[in-house]
């Protein structure tokens, strides 16, 4: 599986999710499934439909076990990780088993990144 991990503001739209999703996936092998945080699940639900990709929705505490390879201040001061994006790639995997292949890629309008992970959905 090749995931596509979220992190975004209340305020992103689906254009400023896209933008993120279209640079990190740049030069990556075809994407199989979208993922984040299960509280904002919802707002992540209308790409997902876009791009016909299932959604994979990662409980919080699961977000905590994955080592990111970049941090942001205002994600550990919201969420107590490096990076949302990054953790919710990893550990809709399986954090133990998944490796990283993009860090994070920030939307141009600064609302919402991406990462994307391989590995076996566990």
């Amino acid at each position: 599986m090749i995931v596509a991990g979220f992190g975004f503001r209340a305020q992103a739209n689906v254009h400023s999710l896209c933008s993120a999703y279209q640079l990190a996936r740049e030069g990556m092998p075809p994407i199989t499934h979208v993922a984040t945080l299960a509280e904002k699940a919802h707002l992540l639900a209308e790409l997902s439909n876009l791009l016909g990709l299932p959604l994979i929705a990662v409980p919080q505490e699961r977000l905590a076990q994955a080592r990111t390879l970049t941090a942001s201040a205002a994600s550990r001061a919201a969420r107590g990780v490096d990076s949302v994006a990054e953790a919710s790639a990893l550990a809709a995997l399986g954090a133990d088993t998944a490796v990283l292949l993009a860090r994070r890629h920030i939307s141009r309008d600064r609302m919402a990144t991406c990462a994307i992970a391989s590995g076996v959905h566990s």
